[in-house]
Order: C-alpha cells, then structure tokens, then sequence
C-alpha cells in the first residue's frame, strides 16, 4: 500500500497492492496502522457508505461544518469516477485549489479527503459502484455544499454539461464566493500522533 501526497499535501490517492492469479485478486482496503503512520494523525472511522449510479451523475461538492465535519476515504468497487475535493479552509494556502484523481474497480484507488475540504465525483462509466469510510455521522443541521460548476474552481468534470445529472440540491449550491460558511483551517485538524 502506497500513500502518495498530492499538489494539496493533505489529500492522500492510495496504491493499493494487488496480488492476483487465475483465480482472481486480493487486496487490503484499509489498514488503521499504516493509514494514520501516513497521515500523521488519527482517524476513527464510524460508518461506511456506498452508493451506485449511472453515468453523468455527478454528487457534490459536499461538506460539513463543524462540529460534524467528516474526513472521506473513497473508492470504486466496479466502474470509473473522477473524484474531486476542494480546500475550502480559510487561511490554507491552497484556499480555492482543488485535486482529482480517477478512481476505477481496475486500478482500486483510494482518495483521503480530510475535513476542511468539499468533496464530489462524476461517473464515467456506464455504471459505477462508489463506497467512502466517514469519520463522523451525518448532521442535517451541518450539511453543506459548493457549486460544482464555480468559475473561479474551473473543474473539468470530463463529460458535457448536458450529460450530467445532478441533484436539485446540487443544482443550487453556493460558488466558493457566496459560502456563507467556511472552515477555519485550525477546525481542519485532529490530534497529531
């Protein structure tokens, strides 16, 4: 299991290993010791999720405040996404930057995207299976969200706005200018090891 810094140093793609023969594969998915080595923190993960869609549907960019701000490991059990988070800490030098990463039940990617961060993926695929591991429970009352088509973000979703289906929700979220609510960058963080 390789842990590879991105241009945002605090989102983590992880190459798994992958022992495969004529009966098929294995791979570990997460181990706890290795992960928070990698990070220099811990994590507690409390639930996992998993959802599956077509292709074009695209969900985000999510988020929560605190005090249920949630850190997201992602991956793809069948199909492709490209997976996105988006810095939305006020004062981290890579305020407003963002990092993608196509994530596919072929290659078994994994994105970290720790909290402070607004998070979203568009299927590729004819289908796609997606599960993430949160370290925090969902809070209506916390949940919030970017619009995934911000100019000043400039995202390349890969596909044309025609092809993508969104929820209303995500239809009529806030540019990263109108976030009526943002992350200090000292809410971003846990207890150093």
């Amino acid at each position: 299991m390789e842990f590879v810094k991105q241009k945002i140093p605090d989102v983590l793609v992880i190459e798994p290993t992958v022992h495969g023969d004529s009966r098929g594969y294995f791979t570990e998915t997460f181990r706890q010791d290795l992960f928070e080595k990698a990070l220099g923190y811990k994590v507690n993960f409390v639930q996992d999720n998993e959802s599956k869609s077509p292709k074009g549907v695209l969900r985000g960019l999510h988020f929560q405040l605190p005090p249920h701000a949630q850190s997201k490991l992602v991956r793809v059990i069948e199909g492709v996404v490209l997976d996105v988070a988006v810095d939305i800490r006020v004062g981290s030098k890579t305020f407003g930057k963002y990092v993608a990463s196509e994530l596919s039940g072929d290659n078994k990617r994994q994105m970290f995207i720790p909290r402070g961060f607004a998070h979203g993926f568009i299927v590729l695929s004819d289908t796609a299976t997606f599960a993430y591991k949160v370290d925090n429970y969902y809070s209506p009352e916390c949940d919030r969200g970017l619009a995934f088509d911000d100019e000043q973000l400039n995202i390349d979703w890969q596909l044309l706005t025609n092809e993508l289906l969104l929820s209303d929700k995500d239809k009529r979220q806030p540019s990263l200018k109108e976030l009526p609510e943002c992350f200090n960058i000292e809410q971003s963080y846990y207890s150093l090891l």
